[in-house]
């Protein structure tokens, strides 16, 4: 199930932040309640399922380790990728580095993004938003033009 929706939330004294049901729901969180929190692009976070998070990691096992950027990038990634578990309120505990490598404050903003959510800090959002919505044409046209080029495979 495709994960979407913008979901604004506050991050408490103990950096933890609420879930949000219908994402809980479309991550397929169950038994062990395990998420991972990852670095994302343009300073946000981004939130995986265990399944989610290990297809993302099969994709990156096809990069070339030749290349010194991917070595690099691949260091970067995963060394600050977390395993988080969601408590009885739903809520996740962001380690303080990640609060700083987003740029965390004390409202944020949880988007779902299709195989996975962002978490933003929200004036982060708003400043997103407001700079790039008015390209949303021409991005939908370029995304879909190489959608249509290099469809994904199956399986």
């Amino acid at each position: 199930m495709a994960l979407t929706g913008t979901f604004e939330r506050t991050l408490d004294e103990k950096l933890r932040l609420a879930v949000p049901k219908p994402l809980k729901e479309a991550f397929g969180v169950s038994g062990s309640d395990e998420l991972f929190l990852a670095p994302g692009n343009e300073g946000c976070l981004s939130i995986y399922s265990t399944e989610g998070f290990d297809k993302f990691a099969q994709r990156l096992a096809h990069l070339s380790p030749g290349k010194a950027n991917v070595r690099k990038f691949l260091r970067l990634f995963y060394a600050r990728a977390e395993r988080v578990v969601l408590d009885k309120q739903n809520r996740i505990r962001i380690p303080e580095r990640l609060v700083q490598l987003a740029g965390l404050q004390h409202d944020a903003v949880i988007v779902g993004v299709n195989d996975h959510a962002e978490v933003w800090d929200k004036h982060n959002w708003e400043q997103f938003i407001a700079g790039n919505s008015e390209q949303f044409d021409d991005l939908t046209t370029e995304a879909l033009d190489s959608f249509l080029l290099d469809p994904p495979m199956d399986g």
